[in-house]
């Protein structure tokens, strides 16, 4: 019987704050280097700081590009399973589906994310590439339980100006 998600909405911590306002940073340096505004943050057990990556899916010519994506394959290059449970996923934006899914194949144990899918798609506008599957309906059909902490509401108005008219202008 697969495992329910956890949601737990707590009072972050200044320095979980701070790592999702890093991953905002990160995500307007992947607009600022061309691809889709997102960001990614891993924290080790003890909150500090191990590993980022930004969205790279412009200039790396590959739609697997993401920011959690990219920042999944990193740590499982580099931390042994043992050590990825016990880190933390922050991320500017709520894991796709795809991302979720590497993220359950990764093992580490906790995902925090600023801004909702549903807030993103309401910034994007309509269109048939949306593929909208939270990622706690990802989770939740795993056998093992996992953390989701979002959207963050402190930081709601940063993680929206990130996407602010890049969509519109978006040409492919």
């Amino acid at each position: 019987m697969p495992a329910l998600s956890i949601t737990i909405t707590p009072m972050l911590t200044t320095t979980l704050l701070a790592a999702v306002q890093r991953a905002i940073t990160l995500a307007q340096q992947a607009r600022d280097h061309g691809n889709h505004p997102f960001g990614a943050v891993l924290l080790d057990e003890n909150d500090h700081v191990i590993l980022v990556a930004e969205n790279t899916v412009i200039t790396g010519r590959d739609v697997t590009n993401h920011a959690e994506t990219n920042l999944v394959r990193l740590a499982s290059q580099t931390l042994p399973p043992e050590k990825l449970r016990q880190c933390t996923l922050v991320t500017s934006t709520e894991p796709c589906a795809m991302c979720a899914g590497a993220i359950h194949w990764s093992h580490i144990g906790r995902v925090i994310y600023a801004l909702s899918e549903v807030e993103l798609y309401n910034i994007i506008g309509p269109s048939p590439e949306h593929l909208q599957f939270p990622c706690r309906d990802v989770f939740a059909r795993a056998a093992a339980p996992m953390i989701v902490i979002g959207p963050i509401e402190e930081v709601q108005a940063e993680a929206h100006a990130v996407h602010a008219e890049f969509w519109s202008t978006l040409t492919s």
